[in-house]
């Protein structure tokens, strides 16, 4: 069963890689270029598998439960939050059996009404945070704008890097903004977002995806669904082999989210291909393995309802967010 142990900042066989700006960078070019071809080739591969029957069945349901259903506009309402509240407690209104999202994902004005909205229903609130999503104001901006996410009941924070700090080489920037968050969320867990589009190179993800660990993630995350590059499989799998590497270093579960253009249920049942067969079954919990979506739900219960009946409902037997 998977552990419900958070992640630590700096585990101690890591204390010395952060203690300064030199020992970080060593630290991070010393790990193992990425084969690019090779890491699209099997990611590629992994997307092949077929699933069939009562497994694609509990896939699908493994994958609603892994949303965080995410509502990040300028025009977000409290009404509008609240109906996503609704729909995230009870996905389809016609099969009581389908199971509840993993989150409700909003921006820290809009916690208090989440909060309020999933009462009871064991969905937690998570909140972008820290200048989302350009991540481009002082870090005292930023830890206020956790603060009053985590004041207003936030159970997670989802954090963006300073993508021009890391592009730039100053890791020890990002790494002490990454621990001061983390500090700022007490007891609420910490996503940290890479913004992969924006970093250019796999070499560079896996160097955030360790800087992130090492710095304190609870989860590490693709990206904010605001760039025109966010997950995909070959990024995700990346991550995924850092995740699972950092365990056996360290003995500290690290999870992984996958954020903006998964939209099918196709493409989520594929990703959870990826994490069994990298990481493990360890991480098939939402504990350790989210989606960030919003549109991704519909299709999944289109074709759970197509399981279940026989027959394609499509789309207007779903609600449209």
């Amino acid at each position: 069963m998977p552990t419900t142990a958070q992640a630590q900042p700096a585990p101690d066989a890591f204390a010395e890689v952060a203690s300064s700006g030199s020992t970080l960078r060593r630290f991070l070019h010393g790990l193992p270029g990425v084969d690019a071809v090779g890491l699209e080739a099997r990611a590629a591969s992994l997307g092949t598998r077929s699933i069939k029957t009562t497994a694609k069945a509990y896939a699908l349901d493994l994958a609603i439960s892994m949303i965080d259903l995410t509502t990040l506009e300028g025009a977000d309402t409290p009404g509008k939050v609240r109906s996503l509240a609704a729909k995230g407690a009870h996905p389809d209104p016609t099969d009581r059996s389908a199971p509840r999202v993993a989150a409700l994902c909003v921006y820290p004005d809009m916690v208090a009404v989440a909060k309020e909205a999933v009462a009871g229903t064991g969905i937690r609130v998570a909140s972008v945070a820290t200048a989302f999503p350009a991540g481009r104001a002082a870090l005292e901006v930023k830890l206020a704008d956790v603060r009053e996410a985590v004041a207003a009941g936030a159970d997670e924070i989802d954090m963006v890097i300073d993508r021009g700090a890391f592009l730039a080489g100053d890791y020890l920037k990002v790494y002490e903004e990454i621990r001061a968050v983390k500090s700022a969320c007490g007891t609420a867990r910490l996503k940290v977002i890479f913004e992969t589009g924006e970093l250019s190179t796999y070499d560079n993800i896996r160097r955030a995806s360790w800087l992130g660990m090492i710095a304190g993630a609870d989860f590490i995350k693709t990206s904010t669904g605001k760039v025109g590059v966010n997950a995909t499989p070959a990024n995700t799998l990346l991550m995924l082999e850092a995740v699972r590497d950092f365990r056996a270093q360290t003995g500290v579960q690290v999870g992984v989210k996958p954020a903006g253009g998964i939209r099918t249920a196709k493409d989520a049942v594929k990703f959870l291909v990826l994490v069994n067969e990298t990481a493990g079954g360890d991480w098939l919990d939402n504990h350790w393995f989210r989606f960030g979506a919003s549109s991704l739900l519909n299709d999944l219960l289109m074709q759970r309802q197509k399981l279940t009946t026989g027959r394609y409902s499509g789309p207007d037997y779903v609600t449209v967010d």
